[in-house]
C-alpha cells in the first residue's frame, strides 16, 4: 500500500509563534531534527504527534495537516467564514 503524503502548516505556525525548531520538538516531545522533517513534508507524523502539534499550537488538527495541498490559512478563515454567512 502506498503512503499518502500529509501536507502540513507546521512551519508557518511555529513562526507566527516566534518558535524555534527545538523549542517545538522540546514542546511536542520529539528530536529537533523530526521537526525539520515534518516542516519540510519528507515525514508523517502518527496520529498521537499530531494531537500533540495541535495542542501546542491550540489549532485543529484539520488546519494543521491535510491529504491536498493547503490554501493560505488566510483564504482557508475567510472561506470558511462565507461558508457559515450563507
Amino acid at each position: 500500500m502506498k503512503i499518502r503524503k500529509i501536507f502540513n502548516r507546521i512551519s508557518i505556525l511555529r513562526q507566527e509563534r516566534g518558535f524555534s525548531r527545538k523549542e517545538l520538538a522540546e514542546r511536542i516531545g520529539v528530536n529537533f531534527q523530526t521537526v525539520g522533517y515534518l516542516e519540510r513534508e519528507e515525514y508523517n507524523p502518527s496520529l498521537d504527534l499530531a494531537f500533540r502539534i495541535s495542542e501546542c499550537f491550540g489549532v485543529p488538527i484539520n488546519l494543521i495537516f491535510s491529504t491536498e495541498p493547503l490554501k493560505p490559512l488566510s483564504q482557508e478563515l475567510l472561506e470558511r467564514k462565507k461558508r457559515e454567512e450563507e
